[in-house]
């Protein structure tokens, strides 16, 4: 739209031009700022401004970070919030929020932990060759220029976790095992084995055979003498420094304000203003309730042993695994391809941007969960991917692939991300962020769009979504129970084993997930009870003319926003729909799909 006819149609609305260009201006200068500082993710998203370098991860660093943060928290909280039209104040909302919680991450010193039990800023790296953009010879150059710095990088993160260490700010040691072997995956005698080496060996036509020679001459320097040598560092800093000074506690209350730390968590994954405690008793009730729907389709089985009997023969039975990774790859793919064909019977929008299955790679499958979704990059050159476990097929239930495909792929992430990464009218810093409580939310629920379609007719499969769903009901108990309630690990796994018919390894590597990723495990449950909820809502106001179409395009409409904004936006529908069914305010999908 031409800028004069915008600033009309602003002025015809009666919104202050003003106080929308102060917004824009705010969100433009944060959006720079933010490119300028994370040179990887800006390279991610397609913009090569920080090529062949990355950010400063010291803690002046981030003090500066900080101070540029609160600077722009100020600005956004002066601005005249009711001035604004309905975009650009979800677009303020959110903006505040998002400084919010990322200034008291800083307060809360969660930079000096920059790994987790599954993931961290080395598997980042680990993930730049399939992730980088090399079309031509200055891409290339760039690409070397980032294996050269990434010794410095490495030894930036290392003195943060040497900081950690001296304040109590690390993992639980209990969830380490076996981590070394994402560090030592890379620690390689031959530089051509190395991941890092993949992409010279897919030199474009378009760049001359002598610069081919010399890039794969400095490639395999690249690799031998900066990148095997960063990993060796970082390897033995782990192994003989870090690991055994990690603490033998598991709960996040037992950092340094521990216990405030923990409540900031479950506000923010949750984006809801609920305690721990609360949190815990919703998910109590959620597993009760979810537990009947499961006895009832035990009996549609014709089984006749007691619940757990069922679970052991869910566990123990080879005819509801795979018998091969390629197996398991092919009935993902076929799911997925299926619930292609149902989209347009409950969205009036889809996403153009493709989306690919693939294994996840072999260097982290062992301590990654069954599955999970990589998102497209931002000009368009990769589609986005359903990853999925092929590391102990044997542990890898075919019960639950529906219920895991729909979720990760479609109607789930990949429909829900893509479709946001093409709105050209959201700004940037919401097209490629991402709200948990929403994302997953919307990822838990589409889930259970799968019956509304076709799917779960085979009552184990239908089970498997029960128990899915049991699975992120289970995780409100336990992520509370252990960092706010005084439960240990195996207390957590027992809980766990007892109500879902995941495999014991899946059960362990998600009780470990939970333990080194405090509250991030409760966005899923609460962001779907609540779209739940706000369906039901409207379906009641609605009767008969409910459209579930019309509903996903209201709760897709806008962008991922915390979840009380998700219900104001639903509300105004409702209102508007019962004024007389007035036109939609969602607008900026209407270009897009097919």
């Amino acid at each position: 739209m031409r800028l004069s006819l915008m600033l009309a149609l602003v002025a015809m609305m009666g919104v202050p031009a003003g106080a929308t260009d102060e917004l824009h201006d705010l969100l433009t200068e944060a959006w720079e700022y933010a490119l300028d500082q994370y040179p990887l993710m800006a390279s991610n998203i397609g913009d090569d401004r920080g090529a062949g370098r990355f950010a400063a991860v010291d803690e002046a660093a981030v003090a500066r970070r900080a101070q540029t943060m609160r600077g722009f928290l100020e600005r956004a909280e002066a601005l005249d919030r009711d001035s604004l039209e309905i975009r650009d104040r979800i677009n303020l909302d959110v903006f505040l929020r998002d400084l919010q919680d990322q200034l008291a991450e800083i307060e809360y010193r969660s930079f000096l932990i920059p790994i987790s039990n599954r993931e961290g800023f080395h598997i980042n790296l680990a993930r730049m060759p399939d992730q980088a953009r090399l079309e031509d010879l200055d891409d290339f150059e760039s690409y070397l220029a980032r294996l050269e710095a990434i010794p410095a990088y490495v030894d930036a993160h290392i003195a943060l976790m040497r900081r950690g260490l001296e304040e109590g700010h690390t993992l639980p040691a209990v969830v380490l095992d076996g981590f070394d072997q994402t560090i030592s995956a890379h620690v390689v005698d031959d530089p051509t084995e190395s991941r890092f080496w993949l992409p010279f060996n897919r030199l474009p036509a378009s760049i001359s055979a002598a610069d081919q020679e010399r890039l794969r001459a400095a490639g395999e320097k690249a690799v031998r003498d900066h990148v095997v040598p960063a990993y060796r560092t970082f390897l033995t800093f782990f192994v003989d420094e870090y690991l055994p000074s990690c603490r033998d506690t598991i709960a996040a209350s037992d950092l340094p304000d521990g216990r405030a730390f923990y409540e900031h968590r479950v506000r923010h994954f949750t984006t809801l203003d609920v305690s721990a405690e609360e949190v815990h008793r919703i998910g109590i009730a959620e597993v009760a309730r979810i537990r009947e729907e499961m006895l009832a389709v035990i009996d549609r089985t014709g089984f006749e042993g007691d619940f757990a009997a069922f679970l052991k023969l869910l566990r123990t039975n080879p005819k509801f695994y795979a018998e091969s990774a390629n197996d398991l790859l092919r009935e993902a793919a076929w799911i997925s391809k299926r619930m292609d064909g149902e989209l347009p019977r409950l969205f009036t929008r889809l996403p153009r941007t493709p989306y690919g299955v693939r294994q996840i790679p072999s260097f982290i499958a062992p301590k990654t969960t069954g599955a999970y979704y990589g998102p497209p990059a931002g000009d368009g050159s990769r589609a986005g991917t359903y990853f999925v476990n092929t590391y102990k097929v044997e542990s890898r239930p075919l019960y639950t692939l529906e219920a895991l495909s729909l979720h990760e792929a479609v109607p789930g992430h990949h429909l829900q991300i893509a479709l946001h990464m093409e709105m050209d009218d959201l700004p940037p810093f919401r097209r490629y962020g991402y709200i948990v409580a929403y994302g997953e939310g919307w990822a838990l629920y589409s889930e259970r769009l799968g019956l509304e379609v076709g799917f779960y007719e085979d009552p184990y499969s239908d089970f498997g979504r029960l128990t899915y769903e049991m699975w992120r009901a289970v995780r409100l108990v336990v992520d509370t129970g252990m960092h706010a309630l005084g439960w240990d690990r195996q207390r957590a796994i027992d809980y766990m084993a007892t109500h879902t018919a995941l495999s014991i390894h899946e059960i362990t590597t998600e009780i470990d997930r939970y333990i080194a990723w405090p509250g991030q495990a409760l966005g899923y449950k609460m962001g779907e009870l609540e779209i739940r909820k706000l369906r039901a809502r409207a379906e009641e106001a609605m009767g008969n003319d409910f459209d579930i179409r019309a509903f996903h395009d209201e709760v897709l409409g806008y962008g991922p926003v915390p979840l009380d904004v998700l219900g104001e936006i639903i509300d105004r529908w409702i209102a508007r729909q019962a004024r007389g069914g007035e036109a939609s305010e969602v607008g900026s999908m209407a270009k897009q799909g097919t």
